[in-house]
């Protein structure tokens, strides 16, 4: 059986709808040669039992042969004398030209027109999954308006450069990966990501390339070259999926060869037997070895993993989940473990002010927020961010001065919160307990019970001061992701019941976030080593969950590596399965759908053998005439394909 190949629009314009499938020019010769297959077999059947012409009947017939076999006999050549291996494309033309010498050429010419058929059927399905991937990828425009040096202009998708700013009008396709400097709008990010609802963007807000800006106009500087944008990275990602097979894939392939020499073996054999041992006469034994030959023909078997992998692929590319491989979707079916990095992959990596413990937050934050406006800590930036979502003042502080291992501390002016009074000059400060005792400062009771709570909950403390009075305890955490809980729970239910958190954070801020996700295990306190080493520990098939560097070894090591899209280049690079929307939430629908794919893989086959072990008996015997053997063999193939197409319409 073959083997299916793989002017500048208006600039303000709605992006173009992609159409349903387009026919490549081998699909297009295939549908061609199919049809003169056909045109062929009528007229030599017409010309045989209606118009009673031999030389009408002979020309159709030839032409059938012609059509139907040269195609066939191509590949079977290629295969034979460059791979050096028998396929099905082989017994497929040997069958028909052995109906032709036993005087039936009409069922050879309908053995080569269904199998042609066949083929042409396999092609068009493997090319419409195929562009069901492929389809995602041709989301960049030619180019997009920008502003540079005061003045707007179009550029081309290869002359955008980091710092750009585009001008995105309504209805337009986004061209690289920007975050938004001006304006506010809805974002259609389902070509990418599967989310089926259109997102809000505002002022600081990431668009990623490929994706659609509804109702709004908006400019956005540039953050990433186009071939390191979100869709360049899909692309790279689903062009190394197409090389790597599943290892029912790869057995099915691996046994082709044996298994059609075999039969043409048989076939002689078959022959031989019931020629010499049931004296039946030559005709008849080489019909019925003939018949044979069709239908222990393996081609449903062959398609059988193919046709479902890729439909599955694309069906899940479509919701946001890029397979690296078919072996990747067959092993995602069999995960019964999953270990999950914590910081990046169930939180988001990003720290955010959880609670303030003060008689007066407002002004305790707003002397947290002048003195951490002096420190790039990521603690430091969320007491920030958390005075600015307030609409919170920063404190004006001078001499400001990071003490390492501590905190920061510097001098104020001014200060009306807190009872300390306009004009004074007094030291503020704001860092660990270390830092407190440093300056002489002690908490309260309230302030020691609220400081033991937040550090119970796994959350980064910060206690702020003026001279030796403690103002305000903050606890700083994590935030974690979205619908996490709802994730863990749904891939509980998909059939994974063992989960693990593993971390390098500290015990207690493991437990509390385990305990908020609905995780009963995890392992804290974790060098990359160590998570490495917990891999080979755990029982398998086991996949990893991470985002980051020092993730990357234990999402090499697991039997399948799953990577947020928002990791590292490295973790990306590492894993088997990348979640493009970083929604952890999908991995429940991806694994129903790898153990979706993975039951009608094993259906195909045992349909596919099946039709073998019944049939082929039944021909040897002579209960099963040519033309219906030809039937069930090409007709379990298109079957076996539909089976396979019928996956694209999942829903992850």
């Amino acid at each position: 059986m073959t083997t299916p190949n793989t002017a500048t629009p208006n600039r303000f314009a709605a992006p173009a709808r992609q159409p349903r499938f387009n026919l490549s020019p081998e699909l297009r010769f295939a549908v061609l040669m199919t049809g003169l297959t056909l045109v062929g077999l009528l007229v030599g059947v017409a010309g045989q039992y209606l118009l009673k012409q031999p030389i009408i009947m002979w020309v159709g017939y030839v032409v059938a042969y012609l059509a139907g076999g040269i195609p066939a006999g191509r590949e079977a050549l290629h295969s034979l004398f460059v791979e050096k291996k028998l396929d099905v494309d082989l017994l497929m033309v040997v069958a028909a030209l052995g109906a032709a010498s036993i005087g039936q050429a009409a069922d050879g010419a309908i053995l080569l027109f269904l199998f042609s058929l066949s083929n042409t059927l396999q092609d068009w399905a493997m090319g419409r999954t195929k562009h069901a991937i492929s389809a995602l990828m041709d989301l960049n425009p030619a180019g997009a308006t920008l502003r540079r040096d005061g003045r707007e202009r179009w550029c081309e998708l290869g002359d955008i450069q980091i710092g750009d700013v585009l001008i995105i009008k309504p209805g337009e396709r986004i061209a690289a990966d920007a975050r938004v400097t001006l304006g506010q709008t809805a974002v259609d990010e389902s070509p990418i990501t599967g989310e089926s609802l259109p997102i809000d963007k505002a002022v600081g807000a990431e668009l990623a390339s490929g994706t659609v800006n509804l109702n709004g106009s908006v400019e956005a500087e540039v953050i990433r070259p186009a071939g390191d944008s979100t869709l360049a990275k899909l692309v790279a990602l689903m062009e190394q999926a197409q090389t790597a097979k599943s290892r029912t894939e790869t057995m099915t392939e691996r046994w082709e060869s044996p298994y059609a020499t075999v039969v043409l073996v048989l076939v002689p054999l078959v022959f031989v037997l019931l020629r010499y041992g049931f004296n039946l006469g030559v005709d008849t034994s080489w019909y019925r070895a003939m018949t044979f030959m069709v239908v222990a023909s393996p081609c449903a078997v062959v398609i059988s993993t193919p046709a479902v992998m890729l439909s599955a692929m694309a069906a899940a590319a479509r919701g946001g989940v890029l397979f690296k491989s078919s072996a990747a979707m067959d092993t995602l079916a069999r995960v019964n473990t999953v270990a999950f990095d914590k910081t990046g992959t169930l939180t988001q990596a990003k720290m955010t002010v959880a609670r303030i413990v003060a008689d007066d937050e407002t002004g305790a934050l707003a002397l947290a927020a002048g003195l951490e406006s002096h420190s790039e800590h990521p603690i430091a930036q969320a007491v920030v961010t958390a005075a600015r979502a307030q609409n919170v003042s920063f404190a004006a502080v001078r001499n400001a001065q990071a003490i390492p291992g501590m905190g920061i501390e510097a001098e104020l002016d001014s200060v009306r919160q807190g009872g300390v009074k306009e004009g004074s000059v007094d030291k503020v400060w704001a860092g660990n307990l270390r830092l407190m005792e440093r300056e002489g400062a002690s908490l309260t009771p309230a302030q020691a019970a609220a400081l033991r709570e937040l550090n119970t909950e796994g959350s980064s403390t910060v206690i702020v001061g003026v001279g030796s009075r403690v103002m305000a305890v903050m606890g700083v955490s994590d935030t974690l992701r979205p619908g996490i809980t709802e994730a863990i729970a749904g891939l509980r239910a998909a059939g994974v019941e063992h989960q693990v958190m593993l971390t390098g954070d500290k015990s207690e801020v493991a437990q509390a976030v385990a305990h908020q996700i609905g995780l009963t295990e995890y392992r804290a306190e974790l060098l990359p080593e160590d998570k490495l080493r917990i891999m080979g520990e755990l029982t398998g098939p086991l996949a990893m969950v991470g985002d980051g560097v020092n993730d990357a070894p234990a999402l090499a090591r697991a039997d399948l590596g799953i990577a947020v899209a928002s990791g590292t280049d490295v973790a990306i690079e590492s894993a088997d399965v990348v979640l493009m929307k970083n929604d952890l939430g999908k991995l429940a629908g991806a694994v129903k759908l790898a153990k979706d794919a993975r039951r009608t893989v094993i259906l195909n086959l045992a349909f596919a053998f099946g039709v073998i072990l019944i049939i082929a008996p039944l021909a040897v015997a002579g209960h099963i005439p040519l033309p219906l053997g030809v039937v069930a063999h090409e007709g379990g193939t298109v079957f076996v394909v539909f089976m396979g197409l019928r996956l694209l319409r999942h829903r992850l």
